[in-house]
């Protein structure tokens, strides 16, 4: 078992070193207060002015520059190469909810292991934020609230079923898989319910829904 490096009953951000705007990394840090920088995403904690209560990663991407600004003891150094600094970082942490910043900009590769990521740590609830969209895991049952016409998206991770209510294209009796059928560009259209047989479904939606969204999860 993982050590947990950073414990906290308030929200947190979690920083990547992907491609984001400073101002959604306030945005963040207006909800969740308690900055961890994943590796590299110390560099740009620090070009946005704000100072990470804690580093951790590899330390294969934070400049010597930014290292020589953050204190040693908030620098937590995970050296084994067999996973990414987003899965050091979330079995590394204790938070009743992480917005994950700089996981879904720049590379694609980057990306798709930060959603595979989601899936490997179901207990740590995870919305991550890109520039238009947020994306996290759902749980089993999800209730969301969210006007009509709104564009929901859900692409499963493995093979499963669901069933619910307040879709426009129903999702009831099919099989769903990344290969086979996924669900996105759907709509709201109405109270959304959903079930889902197994935790490997993520959801996507427009990232003013956050707020939505934290409340469903938590």
């Amino acid at each position: 078992m993982s050590e947990i490096i950073v414990q906290t009953h308030t929200f947190l951000t979690l920083l990547g070193g992907g491609s984001t705007h400073f101002s959604h990394v306030k945005q963040a840090l207006k909800i969740a207060p308690i900055l961890v920088a994943a590796d590299g995403g110390a560099d740009t904690a620090l070009a946005a002015g704000h100072m990470p209560d804690a580093v951790i990663g590899d330390m294969d991407s934070i400049s010597d520059a930014a290292r020589a600004q953050i204190d040693e003891n908030h620098l937590h150094y995970i050296a084994e190469q067999d996973s990414t600094d987003f899965d050091k970082c979330l079995r590394s942490i204790d938070a009743p909810a992480i917005l994950a910043v700089g996981f879904s900009g720049g590379r694609l590769d980057h990306q798709l292991a930060a959603c595979t990521s989601l899936v490997k740590f179901p207990d740590k609830r995870v919305v991550m934020l890109s520039e238009e969209d947020l994306c996290f895991l759902s749980p089993l049952e999800l209730a969301l609230d969210l006007p009509t016409g709104t564009r929901i998206s859900l692409y499963p991770m493995a093979e499963l079923r669901g069933a619910g209510t307040g879709l426009r294209y129903p999702i009831d009796g099919l099989t769903m898989s990344p290969s086979t059928f996924v669900g996105t560009s759907n709509e709201v259209a109405g109270p959304v319910r959903l079930r889902f047989e197994s935790r490997a479904m993520l959801v996507i939606l427009p990232r003013d829904c956050l707020d939505v969204v934290l409340a469903a999860i938590t």
